[in-house]
C-alpha cells in the first residue's frame, strides 16, 4: 500500500488504476426513492459491421535490427488506429468520414439550406432531425419506415508494429519490436465502404418533439503477412532495416439510431457522496448539487438525519481503519530482540 495517500495507485510504479464507482447501497429498500429524469430514448436502431482491405508492399519498419542479430521469426503483428493528440485535424489521423442520406424522410434544415442539429449524449451537436409524413401509419398505431444509405470515406494511417525474435552470434534470443505509420488513403482518394439500412420512426404529429437521428462508427485494424510466410514477405537489408508485406482489415462498427425525448421515473438509491480528499486549511466546503426538496421532507427529515449520521459514522470509521492501515504499513520495522 501507498503510504502517500489513499487516492494514489496501491503501486507507485503501476502504470493502470481503477476507477471510483461513486454509489453505495446499504442494502435497505426504505432508501430507494423514485425520480423523475428528463432522457433520450432509443426508438429504433440497428447495427452492422464493414470491412476494408488494404494491401502493403515493402514497407519499411524501423528501428533497423541491431548489427550481429540475425531474424528467426515473427512472435506478433500488431495494429492500432494512429491519433494525434496535439492537432486533431492531423492527416495521418485515421478518420471515418460519414455520408449519409435518407428515403422516405428528410432531416429538417434551416433557410440557409444547413441541416440542422441538436446536442447528443456525447455533449456535442451530433443528432439531425428528421420529418416525414407519418399520419398513414398513425391510424394503425405503428411507426413509419425510412430507408437510408450510408458512405463511409476513411484515410489517414494506421500504427503496425512486428514483434521479431533476434538471435545474436552467441545464440541468444531477444525479442526486438519494429513499427511503421502505414497510410490507409489520402484524402484525394479515400477508402469507400457502402451500406444500406431501415429505420422505424415514430409519429411526428402526436409529440412535442421531432425524432432525432444519431450515427457513430468505431474502427479497429488487425494485420497479417501477406502470404503468412516469413520468407516471402520479409526482407531483411543489408543496413538492418526490415520490409514487409501485409494485408491490413479495416474492422468498423456502426450504428443508426432513432431518439426520442422522453420523461422517466426510475428508482434511486439518493444522491452521490463522494469522500473529498483533506485540506490543511479550510475546515468546510459548499455542497455542489442543492437538495431535493418535496412535500414528504418535514415527516422523513428526522430518520433521513438519522441515516445521514449513521453513514457518516461509518464513513469516519472506514476512513481511520484506513489510515491505521497505512499508518502500519509505512512504520518502519521495530529491531527484534535477541
Amino acid at each position: 500500500m501507498s503510504c502517500f495517500g489513499g487516492r494514489t495507485s496501491p503501486d507507485l510504479f503501476q502504470n493502470c488504476c481503477n476507477a471510483n464507482t461513486l454509489c453505495e447501497f446499504d442494502g435497505r429498500l426504505d432508501n430507494v426513492v423514485t425520480e423523475p429524469i428528463f432522457v433520450q430514448k432509443v426508438y429504433d436502431a440497428v447495427l452492422f459491421n464493414l470491412q476494408g482491405l488494404k494491401t502493403v508492399t515493402n514497407q519499411s519498419f524501423c528501428p533497423a535490427i541491431p548489427r550481429g542479430h540475425r531474424l528467426k521469426r515473427v512472435v506478433d503483428i500488431r495494429c492500432k488506429r494512429f491519433f494525434n493528440p496535439e492537432n486533431v485535424d492531423d492527416p495521418s489521423n485515421l478518420r471515418l468520414n460519414i455520408d449519409t442520406t435518407i428515403s422516405g424522410a428528410s432531416f429538417i434544415q434551416n433557410c440557409q439550406g444547413d441541416e440542422l442539429t441538436v446536442v447528443g449524449p456525447d455533449g456535442t451537436f451530433s443528432e439531425k432531425i428528421v420529418y416525414a409524413d407519418t399520419h398513414e401509419c398513425d391510424e394503425q398505431g405503428r411507426g413509419t419506415p425510412i430507408f437510408g444509405t450510408q458512405n463511409i470515406a476513411v484515410t489517414g494511417d494506421v500504427q503496425v508494429c512486428l514483434d521479431l525474435l533476434l538471435c545474436d552470434r552467441y545464440d541468444h534470443e531477444v525479442i526486438f519490436t519494429v513499427c511503421a505509420n502505414v497510410n490507409i488513403a489520402q484524402e484525394c482518394a479515400p477508402l469507400c465502404l457502402t451500406n444500406f439500412f431501415e429505420l422505424c420512426i415514430p409519429s411526428t404529429h402526436n409529440s412535442a418533439f421531432l425524432p432525432r437521428f444519431a450515427e457513430f462508427c468505431n474502427p479497429a485494424c488487425e494485420t497479417r503477412l501477406a502470404t503468412n510466410n516469413m520468407g516471402r514477405d520479409l526482407t531483411l537489408c543489408p543496413d538492418g532495416t526490415v520490409k514487409a508485406n501485409l494485408i491490413i482489415a479495416l474492422c468498423i462498427t456502426c450504428e443508426k439510431k432513432i431518439i426520442v425525448p422522453v420523461q422517466l421515473c426510475v428508482l434511486s438509491t439518493g444522491f452521490v457522496q463522494i469522500s473529498p480528499q483533506v485540506s490543511a486549511i479550510c475546515t468546510s466546503f459548499p455542497q455542489l448539487f442543492p437538495d431535493q426538496i418535496d412535500d414528504g421532507e418535514e415527516e422523513g427529515a428526522e430518520d433521513r438525519e438519522c441515516d445521514r449520521d449513521r453513514r457518516e459514522r461509518e464513513r469516519s470509521e472506514r476512513e481511520r481503519f484506513d489510515r491505521d492501515d497505512r499508518d502500519d504499513d509505512c512504520a518502519p520495522c521495530a529491531p527484534r530482540r535477541r
